[in-house]
C-alpha cells in the first residue's frame, strides 16, 4: 500500500503543480501525508455527496480536478458549503489531492482527452504557456484536424454524444468543420487564439454572450458543451493511471457525481 504523500508524488509527476496558473490552488490540500491509502475515489469535484460516497466505499483519499479549497478560507464552520466539506473530510480521515489547471495544461491531460473525444488528429497546442522539465510544451487548449470535413450540425451532434452532454449552446457560422480548437472548462476568452490558429470551430464551455457575438463577427463555429462534460472525461484517465501505478489500491470513479446543470 502507498501513502497519501506517495500518491501525490506520482500525480505531481503526471501533472506538475508548479505549472498551475497563478490564480489556482492545486495540490495536496487536505489530510495526512503518511496515511496509508487502501481505496481512492476519483471525481471532478469534491462535494458533500462525493464525501458520503467516499465514506460508503471506504476511501481514504479523493482525487479531484477542481480544488476543494479555491478561495482563501477565513473560517471553517458548518455554516458554509466549504466548511461542511472540510469538517467532514477531516472528521472521517479523508484526504484530498486536487489537480486543476496543471492537469488542463499538461500533455495527456484534460485538453488532450477532449481533443481525442472530438476525434481530432495532428493535435498541437492552442496556447503555450511554457515548457516543462523535459522540454515539452504545456498550455491550455488544443488544435487538431478531422479526418474529413463535416457539416457543423453533424459535428455538433457527434460532440454531444461523445461528451454525454445534456445539450449544447452553439453558433453555426455556416462553415464546414475541419480545423477545430478545444478548451476544456471556461475557455471562451481564448477565442482570439482560436482565430489566430486558423480554426473554423471552437469547443469549450461557460461561454458568455459577448463571446457568441464575437464568434459571429469572426465567422467561427462555436460549441458550448458545458463545464462538466468537457472535463469529466479526465476522471477515467486518472482512474486508469492510478490503477496502473498502484495496483494494490482500489481506485474507482465516483458514481454519484454528475453535471449540476440540466436541460428542460
Amino acid at each position: 500500500m502507498a501513502t497519501t504523500a506517495q500518491i501525490y508524488e506520482y500525480l505531481n509527476w503526471l501533472a506538475p503543480v508548479k505549472i498551475q496558473m497563478s490564480f489556482d490552488n492545486s495540490g495536496f490540500l487536505v489530510g495526512e501525508e503518511d496515511r496509508t491509502v487502501k481505496k481512492i475515489l476519483v471525481a471532478l469535484d469534491i462535494t458533500e455527496e462525493v464525501i458520503k460516497e467516499a465514506r460508503f466505499v471506504g476511501a481514504q483519499l479523493i482525487v479531484s480536478h477542481h480544488p476543494v479549497i479555491f478561495q482563501p478560507v477565513r473560517s471553517i464552520t458548518d455554516k458554509t458549503t466549504t466548511g461542511r466539506i472540510l469538517i467532514q473530510m477531516i472528521t472521517h480521515g479523508i484526504a484530498a489531492i486536487c489537480m486543476h489547471t496543471n492537469l488542463d495544461a499538461v500533455q495527456g491531460g484534460v485538453n488532450d482527452e477532449l481533443a481525442k473525444a472530438a476525434e481530432l488528429e495532428q493535435i498541437t497546442q492552442l496556447h503555450a504557456d511554457g515548457t516543462d522539465d523535459n522540454g515539452a510544451l504545456y498550455g491550455i487548449g488544443r488544435v487538431g484536424k478531422l479526418k474529413a470535413p463535416v457539416s457543423f450540425m453533424v459535428f455538433a451532434r457527434r460532440i454531444k454524444e461523445a461528451l454525454h452532454a445534456g445539450g449544447l449552446r452553439v453558433y453555426d457560422a455556416g462553415r464546414e468543420v475541419d480545423k477545430v480548437a478545444v478548451g476544456g472548462g471556461s475557455c471562451g476568452s481564448m477565442l482570439p487564439d482560436v482565430q489566430a490558429s486558423g480554426c473554423d470551430t471552437f469547443i469549450t464551455s461557460d461561454v458568455k454572450y459577448d463571446v457568441f457575438l464575437e464568434a459571429k463577427a469572426l465567422g467561427i463555429n462555436l460549441i458550448d458543451a458545458g463545464h462538466f462534460p468537457t472535463e469529466d472525461l479526465i476522471c477515467n484517465v486518472l482512474v486508469r493511471r492510478l490503477r496502473d501505478r498502484f495496483p494494490d489500491i482500489i481506485t474507482q470513479k465516483s458514481q454519484c457525481h454528475g453535471d449540476a446543470a440540466c436541460f428542460l
